[in-house]
């Protein structure tokens, strides 16, 4: 009986051990992964290439929030991550438009048109790390009178959403809006 407990306990703590070494091997840090569901049917097939392009349209509640799209991203990296989804099996664009256009200013920029820092820079930053591919519709761009200069240099710039995305699909990657 002594050795069952035991062999429980050492079980245990590597469980725990591995969900913490786990937590930290994640791409985005201080984001969670979907949480497990019993039960569930499909899960991230380590086999499969995911090939999205996310469309960031909606902006958050105030300037000094995430994009709560941008964080969804974060989300669904996590996922693949946790499901042992292979880097170079998760190609992901991002593409900024409409309310999301903000998110891509710089800093000194984002200050002064909403007298707080940009809460979206340490997400691309860590997204783009991950491999993630960012980019702002350059018609947004032009009608929120943006300099180009004042865009993270991790975002490129597109000539328009309403063209970056159809590519994309064309291109092979399935649109999903965030």
């Amino acid at each position: 009986m002594r050795k069952l407990l035991a062999a429980a306990i050492l079980m245990a703590g590597l469980v725990g051990l591995s969900a913490s070494a786990m937590a930290q091997d994640l791409p985005i840090p201080g984001v969670e992964p979907a949480k497990d569901q019993p039960g569930a049917h499909e899960y991230p097939d380590p086999k499969l290439t995911y090939k999205f392009v996310f469309d960031l349209s909606g902006g958050p509640d105030s300037p000094d929030k995430v994009n709560p799209g941008l964080r969804g991203v974060a989300e669904f990296i996590n996922t693949l991550a946790k499901y042992n989804v292979p880097a170079s099996h998760r190609q992901l664009v991002v593409v900024f438009h409409q309310k999301s256009t903000p998110a891509i200013l710089m800093n000194d920029e984002y200050k002064k048109r909403y007298n707080t820092d940009n809460p979206d820079i340490a997400l691309v930053q860590a997204m783009k790390k991950a491999g993630v591919d960012f980019r702002v519709c350059g018609q947004a761009v032009l009608g929120m009178k943006i300099d180009p200069k004042t865009i993270q240099p991790e975002i490129q710039l597109d000539l328009w959403a309403g063209m970056t995305i159809p590519n994309m699909m064309m291109r092979g990657y399935q649109h999903l809006e965030m």
